[in-house]
């Protein structure tokens, strides 16, 4: 017989039929609740019972819904609390949200909503295991990602779309995969997205499915990246990148929570978390009037911004020593090691790519090096971007300005190739570039 004691649910709102309804659903899911009226009442029973999840009003007849998040966030950080709110007070959730709330329902509550918010909240990890799996996927001890893996810990345990800022190749990607994996979703798909090598013409298909026969070529029916993540995140990367036209769309499907395949008649309901991220200042994209201000802020409820590996020059050695081991793993070779002088070349390199950019300089120098020692030399480093001081190089020691541009222009083709996983349509696309003029130009510079 399992004789494990019941998980606790604080239940706070001072209409009655909305508590007994409460009462009787999480009754049936064999969960314990407690109920209060007010926040006083709240405050007294956090007091004396332990909770694995609160359901609070927003309005109280002594506060407010919001003043008991922050009181929790003090008290119990780990305890998930989700926010009852009238219908159409979206600004009151993501006030509650950014506050620090799970999540939030709107009123009238309905039931299978209440249930699936409910098991999601008691699947949250324990506070233990949090920052050592983190700690284990996201390396440096520097004070930015001490603060970095800190907010992750936080957001995982949140449902708020999170807006992931930073650098190309500084790791957003991998930011996002470790909100979503320390969270409630975390036995559920990840699917992440790169929007920037989407066709526009076949993006509508992509996103949200289509049936057959609904164009020429569909041959089938086929889910959509929305249907693909149902339950679990939705990571979309570059979200700059989306075209205004589908922006309109992609705002309809989180603010229904459902989508409609092309050539469909009925829409599906989905549960998706969503997370964005690009390497552009969104705000800015915003104010160019290239990204409606209205999915901006559906988007950007939490802003989380990655360092660029610039910031974190303590760490380069470290990340060095994990690229080095990992790929005497994948050769089957002895472990390369890093001459000083190349360590102190690193250190003061500019690394305009982030950590991708350092991968790749240390895969290219393990190739080069011999008798397994890593010199300055094999890191073949752009002379552009080598200071003493971190620094941008003076303009004035280029000898060849067309040797310079030539290296400068290949630096950008070759990160557009990689951004893109080196789609080249999608590349030219992001250097505003004609195909045509692309393909001349990797033809020119020896890439194609």
């Amino acid at each position: 017989m399992n004789t494990s004691p019941r998980q606790k649910i604080l239940i706070v709102d001072d209409e009655p039929d909305i508590r007994e309804l409460l009462e009787i659903t999480l009754g049936r899911m064999k969960l314990e609740t407690f109920s209060a009226r007010n926040l006083g009442e709240a405050q007294a029973l956090l007091q004396r019972e332990h909770f694995d999840l609160c359901l609070t009003d927003m309005r109280l007849p002594d506060g407010t819904g919001l003043e008991l998040v922050q009181h929790i966030q003090q008290r119990d950080p780990h305890l998930p609390v989700a926010m009852i709110t009238a219908y159409g007070s979206l600004e009151t959730a993501i006030n509650a949200l950014k506050a620090g709330a799970f999540d939030f329902l709107t009123k009238p509550v309905e039931l299978p909503r209440l249930r699936e918010l409910v098991s999601s909240a008691l699947r949250l990890p324990t506070a233990g295991g949090l920052s050592t799996a983190i700690e284990r996927r996201l390396l440096g001890d520097s004070q930015p990602m001490a603060n970095l893996r800190k907010q992750i810990d936080k957001l995982a345990r949140s449902q708020a779309p999170v807006y992931i800022s930073g650098e190309s190749g500084s790791g957003k990607e991998l930011v996002a995969r470790l909100i979503h994996e320390q969270g409630p979703r975390a036995s559920q798909p990840f699917v992440p997205v790169n929007c920037g090598a989407i066709p526009s013409e076949l993006m509508e298909s992509e996103f949200f499915g289509h049936r057959k026969g609904s164009f020429t070529g569909a041959v089938e029916d086929k889910p959509g990246l929305f249907q693909a993540a149902h339950g679990g995140t939705l990571f979309l990367d570059e979200v700059a990148d989306l075209p205004l036209s589908m922006q309109v769309k992609l705002l309809r499907a989180i603010q229904e929570k459902a989508v409609r395949s092309v050539g469909g008649q009925q829409e599906t309901v989905v549960d998706v978390r969503i997370l964005c991220a690009t390497h552009k200042d969104l705000e800015a994209e915003v104010s160019a009037e290239r990204f409606r201000q209205d999915l901006y802020y559906r988007l950007n409820v939490i802003e989380l911004r990655v360092p660029s590996l610039r910031e974190r020059r303590d760490d380069i050695e470290a990340l060095a020593m994990h690229v080095l081991k990992r790929l005497a793993k994948d050769t089957g070779q002895p472990e390369a090691r890093l001459h000083p002088q190349a360590l102190e070349a690193l250190k003061n390199y500019r690394f305009p790519g982030n950590v991708r950019e350092l991968e790749n300089v240390l895969e290219r120098a393990h190739t080069l090096c011999e008798n397994r020692t890593i010199e300055a030399q094999d890191l073949r480093l752009s002379e552009g971007n080598c200071t003493a001081d971190g620094a941008m190089a003076d303009l004035t020691q280029i000898d060849n300005l067309e040797d310079y541009l030539e290296s400068v222009e290949r630096k950008l083709i070759l990160q557009a190739l990689e951004e893109t996983r080196w789609n080249r349509t999608a590349a030219a696309q992001r250097l505003s570039l004609s195909f045509r003029s692309m393909r001349y130009r990797l033809k020119k510079l020896g890439l194609d």
